[in-house]
């Protein structure tokens, strides 16, 4: 999930508001934590310490998406693919899983 959406739901489920955030994370006003909420900006790495804290959790639990969104050994067309993949339900992933599968070249037997 990306980093953007995993805040929005912590700060739904903790019940905290973009101001209570702002507040909690050293040099965040309310509309740097409105850019981080719609996907516009990143924090950096002690603002992602504070907002692990604030809303206690491990910083690894924030950084894993965002790890993976920035892994320079993705083309774009990966990027895309993964996202596309994840915004799938169950099913669908399944059925995008086989045709993928079906389109890679046959491997011959080892002798």
């Amino acid at each position: 999930m990306a980093l953007d959406t995993t805040l929005r739901l912590l700060s739904k489920a903790s019940g905290l508001t973009v101001v209570d955030i702002a507040t909690a994370i050293p040099r965040a006003g309310v509309s740097t934590v409105n850019a981080w909420l719609r996907g516009e900006k990143l924090p950096g790495k002690d603002q992602v310490d504070a907002l692990a804290r604030t809303f206690g959790v491990p910083a690894g639990a924030l950084l894993s998406e965002l790890a993976s969104t920035l892994d320079p050994a993705r083309t774009k067309g990966e990027h895309d693919l993964l996202a596309a993949y994840r915004s799938l339900n169950t099913r669908q992933q399944g059925a995008l899983l086989e045709v993928a599968r079906s389109m890679q070249p046959s491997r011959k037997p080892a002798r």
